[in-house]
C-alpha cells in the first residue's frame, strides 16, 4: 500500500489474540485502505492465526516466546518505506496511524510513539494504575540516564522509518524491548516525536500477557544493561569512585597511627585499602576500554542507518514527480 508515494507494511505481533485480532485488522484496513498487513503469531495455542489468514493478511509463526524476539523476526523479514507496529490487543485506536505517519514523513522524524491517553470512564480497565505508575517510573528513569523527551516510552504503538528498522539489533527477548527500541533512538542521536492517541480497553475475553511486577522487574534490569552497555566509562566511573572513597576512608585511621607512632599495626586492613585500590583502578581503565568499543559499536550502527535513504526525501521525489 501506498501513503504519500511510500510503501507502508503494518506489523503486529500476536500471543493468544483471537478475541482482537480480527478487529485489529479489519480496523487498520478502514483506516488506511490498502494497507499491507502482517501478523506475526508468537506460537499462539488459540485460534489467533487462523482469524488473521482468514482476513488474507500475511501471518508469520514465530516458535521463540517473548515480544523481542517477534520484533527481531518482523524487522528482519519484512520491506517498506515505513513501519507501524501495533499490539494485536485492539486497544490501539486505528484511526490514529494516519497522525503518526504524516507526523513522521512531515517533520523528517525516524520513530513516532502513539501515546496513551484514556478516556476517565475506562481508564482504570484499559490502563492499570500500577501500569501507569511503572510506565512513569522506567520512562523517567531512562530519560535521566539517556536524556529525551519521551512521555510514554512502553506504548506498542509507534511508526519507523526503513533506516530506523534496519540498524536497530533487537537483542532484547520479551516486553522490555519497547526500551530498547527508546534507548536505540537516543544513543543514536536520531529524530523521533509523540503522537498522543486514545487507547481503550480490551475486548471482552481477551486477556494481557503484562504482568505489572515481574514485567516491571525485567525492563529495569534492562534500563541497568544498556546503562552499563551504552555509558560504560559513567558506570564503571562510578564504581572506581565508590571503591577508591572506600579505600582511603579505612585507610585514614592506618595513616593515622603510622605518623603519630611509625608503625602499622593494622596490617589487615591496610591490605583491605590496598586491594579495594587496585580494584578502583581496575574498574577504572574497564570504563575506558569498553567506552571505546561502545564507540564502534555506535559508529557500526550509525553506519547501518546512514545506508538507506531518508523516506521523507522519497516522498517529497514522488511529489515533484507527480507535479
Amino acid at each position: 500500500m501506498s501513503y504519500r508515494g511510500l510503501s507502508i507494511a503494518l506489523i503486529v505481533p500476536c500471543y493468544n489474540e483471537e478475541a482482537s485480532i480480527t478487529q485489529v485488522i479489519r480496523g487498520f484496513r478502514h483506516a488506511l485502505p490498502g494497507i499491507e498487513i502482517f501478523v506475526f503469531d508468537n506460537n499462539s495455542s488459540d485460534r489467533t492465526s487462523e482469524l488473521a489468514r482468514a482476513e488474507k493478511v500475511t501471518v508469520v509463526n514465530v516458535p521463540l516466546r517473548g515480544k523481542g524476539n517477534v520484533v527481531r523476526r518482523m524487522f528482519a523479514d519484512v520491506e517498506a518505506d515505513i513501519y507501524v507496529m501495533v499490539d494485536g490487543d485492539a486497544t490501539y485506536d486505528a484511526p490514529s496511524v494516519t497522525g503518526l505517519l504524516d507526523k513522521l514523513i512531515d517533520e523528517h522524524l525516524d520513530m513516532v510513539v502513539g501515546c496513551r491517553e484514556t478516556a476517565v470512564e475506562e481508564a482504570d480497565a484499559a490502563y492499570r494504575r500500577g501500569h501507569q505508575w511503572g510506565n512513569r517510573m522506567l520512562t523517567r528513569s531512562t530519560i535521566n540516564i539517556f536524556g529525551g523527551g519521551f512521555t510514554d516510552m512502553l506504548s506498542g504503538y509507534r511508526a519507523f522509518t526503513k533506516r530506523y528498522v534496519k540498524s536497530f539489533p533487537a537483542l532484547s527477548k520479551g516486553f522490555e524491548i519497547e526500551t530498547e527500541l527508546t534507548v536505540h533512538a537516543l544513543e543514536l542521536r536520531m529524530p523521533y516525536g509523540e503522537v498522543v492517541t486514545p487507547y481503550g480497553s480490551r475486548p471482552e475475553g481477551s486477556e494481557s500477557k503484562l504482568s505489572t511486577y515481574r514485567d516491571g522487574f525485567r525492563i529495569l534490569k534492562t534500563i541497568i544493561r544498556l546503562y552499563i552497555s551504552e555509558r560504560p566509562f559513567s558506570f564503571y566511573g562510578i564504581c572506581a569512585s565508590l571503591m577508591a572513597l572506600f579505600s582511603v576512608v579505612i585507610n585514614i585511621p592506618v595513616i593515622g597511627e603510622y605518623l603519630s607512632t611509625g608503625l602499622v599495626p593494622r596490617i589487615p586492613t591496610f591490605v583491605l585499602s590496598i586491594g579495594v585500590m587496585i580494584c578502583s583502578l581496575l574498574s577504572f581503565v574497564c570504563g575506558l576500554i569498553l567506552d571505546n568499543v561502545t564507540i564502534g559499536r555506535h559508529e557500526i550502527k550509525r553506519l547501518a542507518y546512514l545506508s538507506f535513504p531518508p523516506s521523507w526525501l522519497k516522498a517529497s521525489q514522488k511529489i515533484g514527480t507527480e507535479g
